[in-house]
């Protein structure tokens, strides 16, 4: 007679060393000097973390930002053609013309679960600190017209590319089942970037942009986990 069974972490009774990936969503409220170029936005990434025995979580983290609130709607004042403020296109017709937040961060965390809620020691208040990168701009769109004025290099002088130093911190809820399915993070996040316009000249302005800016993001995130643990399985024999 012969049987096996399986055996596996067991994350319900102890603390266990963990990799993951997560997927993620936040939404996001400016600060500092972002809130005068940009409203509200919303961001996606993904991210991978290696939970450690004592609780201690290193890993990479990134995210695309995006929005369609952009308040410095006067960039293109130097191409408006009447007092109407409306732009045309090659043919003399009025062009659309659409303004959106496009960016985006990198960047690596380290911190801790604290196992004071939750199913098991794995779960509890998660607290994270990150260092990286930030980087956003305006994104002018026309696919529908030939505006000369915003073709090829031209563009570049109105989309107020800026990036730089990036610093971040999490505060959160953490909980992995027992049952491996319902792993999750949920609380709120804040971002703030040392960053400076890379493009030198405002064709607005008319003028070099050297200032040095502290944008801001703090919101709330959330993040679904898929834990990369195996199952191991042990065959016993019995004569």
């Amino acid at each position: 007679m012969a049987f096996s069974g399986n055996a596996q972490k067991n994350i319900k009774e102890s603390s266990e060393n963990m990799p993951m990936i997560s997927f993620t969503y936040g939404h996001y409220l400016p600060a500092g000097d972002l809130l005068k170029r940009f409203g509200n936005n919303s961001g996606i990434g993904g991210a991978f973390h290696y939970k450690l025995k004592n609780n201690f979580i290193i890993g990479a983290e990134g995210n695309f930002m995006f929005s369609r609130n952009v308040k410095e709607d006067g960039i293109l004042a130097p191409i408006d053609s009447d007092d109407n403020g409306y732009v045309f296109n090659e043919d003399g017709q009025v062009a659309q013309i659409l303004l959106f937040e496009r960016g985006y961060t990198l960047g690596i965390t380290t911190g801790k679960i604290f196992p004071i809620i939750g199913p098991n020691p794995n779960s509890g208040l998660m607290i994270k600190a990150g260092i990286g990168f930030m980087q956003h701009k305006i994104r002018i769109e026309h696919q529908l017209d030939i505006i000369p004025q915003l073709e090829g290099d031209y563009i570049k002088g109105y989309d107020r590319l800026s990036n730089g130093l990036m610093l971040s911190q999490f505060i959160g809820y953490f909980n992995m089942s027992s049952n491996r399915f319902t792993n999750f993070y949920i609380g709120a996040e804040f971002f703030e970037g040392f960053t400076q316009n890379r493009r030198g000249f405002n064709y607005d302005t008319r003028q070099t942009d050297t200032a040095r800016r502290t944008d801001i993001f703090m919101g709330m995130k959330i993040g679904w986990c898929i834990l990369l643990y195996k199952r191991t399985a042990s065959n016993y024999y019995y004569n």
